[in-house]
Parts: structure tokens; C-alpha cells; sequence
């Protein structure tokens, strides 16, 4: 029977134990229990679920010594006499193996892994997209575009097939200012990655643009020929002469920006261009696709995929929804007769993280479902300036400084509670000032991008 395939990324102990029990085919017992207190948020500032700066540094060295270690499922090679049983039972040993190496990865040297995607049956969306995609394109957030980078998906295309062109594509690129696209775009260089800055939200805008000036066209050249229908010749030559004009001012201003600058936000039709010239013809000539080349879509939850595809499409052709992962199966869609799109599924891949609180301000955990918000709104007041929070919002947050550290930058609660009071958001049956709500408000801003920070590259050495 169909079962609606779903996307898990967080499982409690009983669940992750039953289900690596049903892939394996056995039966597993719990051994011990870790249970860990947890204590309040200190006077200091300094939230119990974040790491200290010299914890943090520490940590981020230990996942580059790591990160080779770090690699997404492979499916198993097959063959004409394989069946479908034992591909499946061959995927399903493969998978678990895979699990058993990131557990043992995590046991062995105390790593936290980010909650990366446990259904076998989305990874294999993963695995058809890329079979039968010329280009896989992995669409990462511009503000922290290495968090969103597999580096193993891109080795995993190469083996597959050698000819298959891996892209990396920068969306939401309208975040950044020029400058800071320089320090990307020198940073990929020297790593070697072929890359290009997109905004979805900018190229929908122009979307919408563009046929509201047609529509304006097209009622401007009906005016035109009733007002040349009262006219007599020689008004209506300069009439005619007039609206050259016009369309010629209107061809200019679409024209902006060199197309060999690296740094230039693509339009769609760049970005349609960039796709043909990266493969101009389809690696597999069996005449499935046409001559179109399938251009394979992946990336986690949120960084914009189905916006992309949209302002690709100039119509709305997926759902596109805030909250994480959207698309379920992988999908086609013919863009043109040289390029045929394939949709993946958002996918987490695994990833070394320091805290969960860095997963919920990254847009890959669902804001809606949080238990614990004190540490990614600590995060949000750490990272953009209260000023400009106050600015934003209207609202006055206060620094309580009791122990006269001279900390100036608020705490997660101080901002919530601020912005709570502000909002009105309260406790029913307690009056006192609903965080956890204001918190939620707070975050899901800073995913969508109200309140902007942007991580630099690991080779910048600037504020």
C-alpha cells in the first residue's frame, strides 16, 4: 500500500530504537538512561545550552579533523540480475551501516551531530535525482552558505558518473552587501567550486514586474491605435516614432550590469544560460528528455529551493511553505526545450554543529515545535546589534547588569521579554510576559531575514 512519504529528522530513544530495529531486522534493548541537569541562565548572560567562545573554537577545530568522516548514503551497486528484494534489502543494510558510523562517530569522540535525515526513503529520492540529472545544483542560504555545503554529496556525484557538473548556487544573495559577495566569491575560487549568487524573492519581484509591464504595454498600445485611428497620417509617424523610443529606453534598463561579473545577482535568464553553458548537452543520449539536459535541485529545508523553481517557472509550480521541508518526492518539470528541471526533496544532510540552537537559527529545525528557545534567541541578541533590534521593532531592551561586568549585549530573555511587554504578550492566568511566544516571533524574523547576520568566510579576517 502508498504510504505519504515523510521526512524525519528528530527521534526520541524509543523511536529511534525501534526503528533501527526494523531496519536491521532484529530487536535491540536499552542499556542505561542519560539524564543530564540542566541549570538557568546565569546573571552573567551565558546560557547553559550554548558553548563558551574557547568551548566553541575547541569544538570547530575537532569538526575539521572530522569532516572527512562526514558522508551521505551511497546506494549499493545493482545490476540487470538484481531483484527488487535484494536491492531493497541491500539499500536497507547499506543505511544502517551508514547510521551505525555517524553513532560511533558521535560516541567516540563526544561530537554533536546535527539532526540529519533518518528515512531511508527520502535519501532515495536523493539517489534518483542524482542518477538522472546532468547537474546537480546544491542551493545553499548566502548567509551561511558552508553549513548548507555537502561536500561529500558533490565527491558522490563524481563518482556516480565523472561528467556530471556539481553547481553551487548562493540564493538569497539580496542579503549580502557587494562587498561581502567579494569575500564569497574570492573564498570559492580558491576552494575551487563553480558557483553563482541568485535571489528567488528578487527574480519573483521582477517576475511580477515584468508582466505587470506587459499588461500596462499591452493597454498603452490599445490607446495607441484608437488614438491613431482619429488621427491623420503625419500624427500617426510620430506617434509610432515616440513608442520606438519608449520600447528602446525600456531594452536599456533591463540591461544591468556586466554578465562576466562575479559577483552580479543572476536574473532567470541567466541563470537558464548558466545551466547550458555548464552542460551543453545531455550526458546520456537515449532520448528520454529530448535533447533538454535535467538539471538536478538539492538542498535542506528552507534555503529557498521551491522559490527558485518558481521564479524559474514565472508561475507558481511548487508549494512553497515556511516551515521545513515542503517537497516530498522528487518531481520534473520541461523549463524549456534545452533544460528539464528535478525537484529533490529538502534533505538535512549530516553535519557537525555546537549547538541545537545554531540548527533552529539556520531555518533547518521547524520554529513552531520548539522546546527550548532561550539559547536561539540568546544567539539572535549575540549576533545582531540591540540597537538595531530597537530600531526595528519599537521596542526599548533592557540590559540588567547587576553584578557590574559591564555587559552591554542583552541576553535571549531580556529580548523576549522586551518584545513580549511590547506586543502584549502575556501568560494567561499569570500576567508576566510570554517569552517563549515572543521567541518564536523573534526567530522566525530572523530566518526569513528581518534581522540580518551574515557568517563570513573561514579565510576572513576582518570584523
Amino acid at each position: 500500500a502508498w504510504t505519504k512519504l515523510q521526512s524525519i529528522t528528530h527521534e526520541g530513544d524509543l523511536q529511534e530504537i525501534l526503528y533501527t530495529a526494523e531496519l536491521a531486522g532484529t530487536e535491540f534493548t536499552a542499556e542505561r538512561l542519560n539524564i543530564s541537569v540542566i541549570t538557568p541562565e546565569s546573571k552573567s548572560g551565558h546560557n547553559p545550552y550554548l558553548l563558551t567562545p574557547e568551548q566553541e573554537s575547541a569544538a570547530r577545530k575537532t569538526h575539521e579533523s572530522m569532516k572527512e568522516r562526514l558522508t551521505v548514503p551511497r546506494r549499493p551497486d545493482w545490476d540487470e540480475s538484481t531483484t527488487a528484494e535484494q536491492l531493497q534489502a541491500a539499500e536497507r543494510e547499506s543505511f544502517l551501516d551508514w547510521r551505525r558510523g555517524l553513532a560511533e562517530l558521535q560516541e567516540e569522540h563526544g561530537l554533536l551531530l546535527t539532526p540529519f535525515e533518518r528515512n531511508l526513503e527520502v535519501w532515495r529520492q536523493l539517489w534518483r535525482v542524482i542518477e538522472r540529472s546532468d547537474v546537480i545544483v546544491q542551493i545553499v542560504d548566502a548567509r551561511h552558505p558552508l553549513f548548507f555545503r555537502s561536500t561529500d554529496l558533490e565527491q558522490y556525484v563524481q563518482d556516480i558518473d565523472p561528467r556530471k557538473k556539481n553547481l553551487l548556487l548562493v540564493n538569497k544573495a539580496d542579503m549580502l552587501t557587494r562587498d561581502q559577495r567579494q569575500q564569497w566569491a574570492d573564498f570559492f575560487a580558491s576552494q575551487g567550486i563553480r558557483f553563482s549568487f541568485f535571489s528567488a524573492a528578487l527574480a519573483k519581484r521582477k517576475n511580477e514586474e515584468d508582466e505587470l509591464a506587459s499588461t500596462v504595454d499591452e493597454q498603452r498600445q490599445l490607446e495607441l491605435k484608437l488614438k491613431m485611428a482619429t488621427l491623420d497620417d503625419g500624427d500617426n509617424l510620430l506617434l509610432d516614432e515616440d513608442n520606438r523610443l519608449t520600447d528602446a529606453d525600456l531594452q536599456t534598463a533591463d540591461t544591468d550590469g556586466s554578465s562576466d561579473d562575479p559577483l552580479r545577482i543572476l536574473t532567470t535568464s541567466d541563470l537558464l544560460d548558466l545551466f547550458t553553458s555548464v552542460c551543453p548537452e545531455p550526458i546520456r543520449k537515449d532520448g528520454r528528455n529530448g535533447n533538454r539536459i535535467t538539471v538536478g535541485l538539492v538542498g535542506y529545508p528552507n534555503v529557498g529551493k521551491s522559490s527558485t523553481i518558481n521564479a524559474l517557472c514565472g508561475s507558481k509550480r511548487v508549494s512553497v511553505s515556511a516551515t521545513p521541508g515542503k517537497t516530498k518526492h522528487f518531481q520534473t518539470i520541461n523549463l524549456t526545450d534545452e533544460v528539464m528541471l528535478c525537484d529533490c526533496p529538502g534533505l538535512v544532510f549530516p553535519s557537525f554543529a555546537t549547538t541545537q540552537a545554531e540548527m533552529v537559527c539556520n531555518g533547518v529545525l521547524p520554529i513552531d515545535q520548539l522546546r527550548e528557545s532561550s539559547a536561539p534567541s540568546t544567539l539572535v541578541a549575540q549576533r545582531v546589534p540591540k540597537e538595531l533590534i530597537e530600531r526595528i521593532y519599537g521596542i526599548r531592551v533592557k540590559v540588567y547588569d547587576e553584578h557590574e561586568t559591564g555587559r552591554v549585549v542583552p541576553t535571549g530573555d531580556e529580548l523576549c521579554k522586551a518584545y513580549a511587554l511590547a506586543r502584549g504578550f502575556m501568560r494567561q492566568g499569570q500576567g508576566n510576559p510570554d517569552e517563549s511566544r515572543a521567541a518564536r516571533h523573534l526567530l522566525k524574523d530572523y530566518v526569513k531575514g528581518k534581522l540580518v547576520f551574515v557568517h563570513p568566510p573561514p579565510t576572513f579576517s576582518g570584523t
